[in-house]
């Protein structure tokens, strides 16, 4: 069985860091954190705001100083960005410091999950599914390098991806079943900063 007291999430917009994370820290007993969360309540800005403020650059800067300051917590599952691992000194801390679990989405299912998110600046573009395909082609080699595990989400509930994950860790499996309605999939994976809305 894999050390669990550090789990950090990485992949995708859309992939469901922040759901699936919130249902593992539960099972596991560990605080949760999501990244982008944490510099919006910090600075008072959503992402969309400091990206057009500061570039994607100024963003970065941000973001990797949260995930070096997020990933030295102990007993912790950490959602990062989709872009986390664009930084080579944030590869190497989540890396060595917890294990690194790739959350795999297909464009397709990205484009589902991701389609009413307004606050997705990368994606305020004419076509938001070929921006997808090519964050995807960049990163995808970046989310294999640093991870101990890789899971596909597609067409899979919350529920079941955090059970698979759990299984796949050698932790116990006996998280509450999911309560399922009319919702449609989509809505099983609002996005983090969506999610830290509503607790607030």
């Amino acid at each position: 069985m894999m050390e669990l007291d550090k789990l950090f999430l990485v992949g995708p917009m859309g992939a469901g860091k922040s759901t699936i994370g919130r249902k593992l820290a539960q099972a596991l007993k560990l605080r949760f954190y999501d990244s982008d969360s944490e510099i919006e309540q910090r600075t008072g800005a959503a992402i969309s705001l400091i990206f057009e403020l500061e570039g994607e650059t100024g963003f970065r800067a941000r973001e990797s100083r949260m995930i070096d300051e997020l990933s030295q917590l102990d007993n912790v599952v950490l959602a990062t960005g989709g872009g986390a691992v664009l930084d080579a000194g944030t590869r190497a801390n989540l890396a060595q410091r917890g294990c690194v679990v790739y959350l795999h989405a297909s464009v397709e299912q990205q484009m589902k999950r991701t389609c009413r998110d307004q606050n997705r600046p990368l994606l305020r573009t004419a076509n938001p599914r070929q921006r997808l395909a090519e964050l995807l082609s960049a990163r995808d080699p970046l989310y294999r390098e640093v991870a101990d595990l890789m899971v596909d989400t597609d067409g899979r509930s919350v529920h079941a991806v955090a059970q698979d994950i759990l299984r796949r860790l050698g932790a116990p499996t006996g998280l509450p079943p999911g309560r399922r309605s009319a919702r449609t999939k989509s809505a099983e994976y609002p996005s983090g900063r969506d999610a830290a809305r509503k607790r607030h």
